[in-house]
């Protein structure tokens, strides 16, 4: 069984930097403009957005 995470962040940029420098690589997919879907270093996904609106 795998948990999924959906972290609320105020920037995409920031956080992903921050999300790579920790270990974690981009997805390959990526599903909307304001999500970003990294991996951790075991593989797990996790997802990095912003609120819009």
């Amino acid at each position: 069984m795998m948990l999924h995470l959906d972290i609320e962040v105020d920037d995409l940029n920031t956080a992903g930097a921050h999300a790579v420098e920790a270990g974690a690589t981009l997805a390959g997919y990526q599903p909307q403009d304001d999500v970003r879907v990294y991996l951790d270093p075991a593989g797990h996904p996790f997802c990095l957005w912003v609120r819009t609106g």
